[in-house]
C-alpha cells in the first residue's frame, strides 16, 4: 500500500469538524473500506495526493475535466477574469456569450438560464415543467440521479414500477408523493404509469445515458419512445445531460441519438472545472420563468464571472478542436483492453461504454437498468479499486460511477492503466 500518513491525518482532523470528514458523501471512500486520499494538485490526466503519490485519474472531478487538470487555456482565461473582479451579482457580457454558445451547440435549446449546480438545474427544470403544464406528477427512473433536491430523492421498490418512497431522512413522504419511479429502459412500465397519471403528468425526467448506476446506455427506441409518450400526454420530456452534455458529443446525448427533449439540464463540462450549470429549452417554455413569467428561480452567484470564463473557454476548445473522434478511440481502447484483461484472468464482468464514459461491472451482464447493475459483486469491486489505487490508478470509489476519459489521457496512459488492471487482478 502506498504511503497515506498525511491523508489519514487530514481525514481524522476533518471528521472532527465536517460530517463524515467530507463535503460530499462518496468522497469518504466508505463503500470501498479505505481512507480517502486528499488531493494536492493535478496536471493533465494525473493527480498527486498530500503524501506525494501520483495517480492516473479517471474521475476528473466527476466528469467536468474533459480537457484534463489545469488546462493552460482555461487557467489563462481564469487569470484574466479574476483580475477584473470575482463576482458582481449583475449581468456580464460573458453570460450572454455562454448562453449563445449553449444555444448554438445543444439542439433543443433556444433559451437558457444559468445556475450553480446540476441539482439546481434539475430542480428548476421540474418546477418550470410543473408551472408550464399546470400539473404536478413527474416520472423518473430508478438509478438515475438528478441531484439532491427533495422531490427527486426517490427510489423504486423491488425493481417494479411503484410510487416513490423518500430516499433520505428529512424528505417528507408528501414531497415525493407526486414522483413516480420506474425501471430505466422499461418503456412499457413508463407507458403504464403515464396512462395511470393521464391528465396529471407534468414531465418525464431521464438521464439519456445513465451515469449514476454505472454507465448504462438507452436501449434502441427507448428515448424516442419517451419522446412520443410525452408528446401524446402533453407532458414535457426533460433530459438530464449534466454528465453527458458536451461529453459524448458537442450537442450531448440528444445530438448522438437524434432525440429532442423539451428541457435540458447541463453542468460539469459546461463549467470546465468550476461550479456552473444551466437548464434550457424552447422560448415558449423558458419565457414562463421570472421575471417575464410566473415561475420563480434565482441565484446570487448564477453566471459567476470566473465559472463562466472557465466554461466558455472549455466550450471554445471543444468546438475548435473537435476531440470527440479521438476520445472515442482512446475510450474504446481502454474498454476493450479492460475486457481482454478480465477475460484473460477469468474474472466475470461486463463493460459498458458510450463515448468517453465507461463502467466495469463485476457481473456477467447484461446491465441495462439499476436492478441489473445492483447484482454486481461489490466486494470484488472494492478489492479491485484498492489494488488499482496501489498500482497508480485513481477510479471513482463506487461501483456505480463512470470512468471519465479526457483529452489529456495519452495512449501510454491507457496502456499503463491496462497493465495496472492486469496486476490488480
Amino acid at each position: 500500500m502506498k504511503n497515506t500518513v498525511k491523508s489519514e491525518a487530514l481525514f481524522s482532523e476533518a471528521a472532527e469538524i465536517i460530517p463524515g470528514g467530507v463535503n460530499s458523501p462518496v468522497r469518504a471512500f466508505k463503500s470501498v473500506g479505505l481512507p480517502p486520499r486528499f488531493i494536492k494538485s493535478g496536471k493533465g490526466c494525473r493527480i498527486v495526493d498530500e503524501d506525494g503519490n501520483e495517480f492516473i485519474d479517471y474521475v476528473g472531478s466527476w466528469g467536468p475535466l474533459i480537457l484534463g487538470h489545469a488546462n493552460p487555456e482555461v487557467l489563462e482565461a481564469l487569470d484574466v477574469a479574476m483580475r477584473n473582479g470575482t463576482s458582481f451579482g449583475a449581468p456580464t457580457r460573458r453570460e450572454v456569450e455562454m448562453a449563445r454558445a449553449i444555444t448554438d451547440m445543444v439542439p433543443s435549446v433556444e433559451m437558457v438560464r444559468l445556475v450553480n449546480s446540476g441539482t439546481e438545474a434539475a430542480m428548476s427544470a421540474i418546477r418550470l415543467a410543473r408551472g408550464y403544464t399546470g400539473r404536478d406528477t413527474i416520472i423518473k427512473f430508478s438509478g438515475c440521479y438528478h441531484g439532491h433536491s427533495d422531490s427527486l430523492l426517490a427510489r423504486a421498490g423491488s425493481g417494479a414500477a411503484t410510487f416513490a418512497l423518500p430516499d433520505s431522512l428529512g424528505v417528507p413522504g408528501s414531497v415525493v408523493q407526486n414522483t413516480v419511479v420506474v425501471p430505466y429502459n422499461d418503456l412499457q412500465a413508463v407507458e403504464a404509469k403515464a396512462n395511470e397519471c393521464a391528465g396529471r403528468l407534468a414531465a418525464v425526467i431521464v438521464e439519456p445515458i445513465a451515469g449514476n448506476m454505472g454507465v448504462v446506455p438507452p436501449k434502441d427506441g427507448f428515448l424516442q419512445g419517451l419522446r412520443d409518450l410525452c408528446t401524446r400526454h402533453e407532458a414535457l420530456l426533460i433530459f438530464d445531460e449534466v454528465i453527458t452534455g458536451f461529453r459524448v458529443a458537442a450537442g450531448g446525448a440528444q445530438e448522438l441519438y437524434g432525440v429532442i427533449p423539451d428541457l435540458t439540464c447541463l453542468g460539469k463540462v459546461l463549467g470546465g472545472g468550476l461550479p456552473v450549470a444551466a437548464f434550457g429549452g424552447p422560448r415558449s417554455v423558458m419565457e414562463h420563468l421570472a421575471p417575464v413569467g410566473e415561475v420563480y428561480q434565482a441565484g446570487t452567484l448564477s453566471g459567476n464571472p470566473l465559472a463562466v470564463a472557465a466554461g466558455l473557454t472549455t466550450l471554445k476548445i471543444l468546438r475548435r478542436d473537435d476531440p470527440y473522434p479521438e476520445l472515442e478511440r482512446k475510450a474504446a481502447r481502454l474498454a476493450d483492453g479492460i475486457h481482454e484483461v478480465f477475460t484473460e484472468k477469468g474474472v466475470v464482468h461486463t463493460v459498458n461504454r458510450v463515448g468517453s464514459l465507461l463502467s466495469v461491472f463485476f457481473h456477467e451482464g447484461p446491465v441495462t437498468c439499476y436492478e441489473e447493475a445492483s447484482l454486481a459483486d461489490r466486494r470484488a469491486f472494492s478489492a479491485f479499486f484498492g489494488r488499482m489505487l496501489d498500482n497508480g490508478v485513481y477510479l471513482a470509489p463506487s461501483p456505480f460511477e463512470a470512468w471519465f476519459v479526457s483529452t489529456a489521457h495519452s495512449d501510454r496512459d491507457i496502456e499503463a492503466t491496462l497493465e495496472a488492471a492486469r496486476k490488480s487482478l
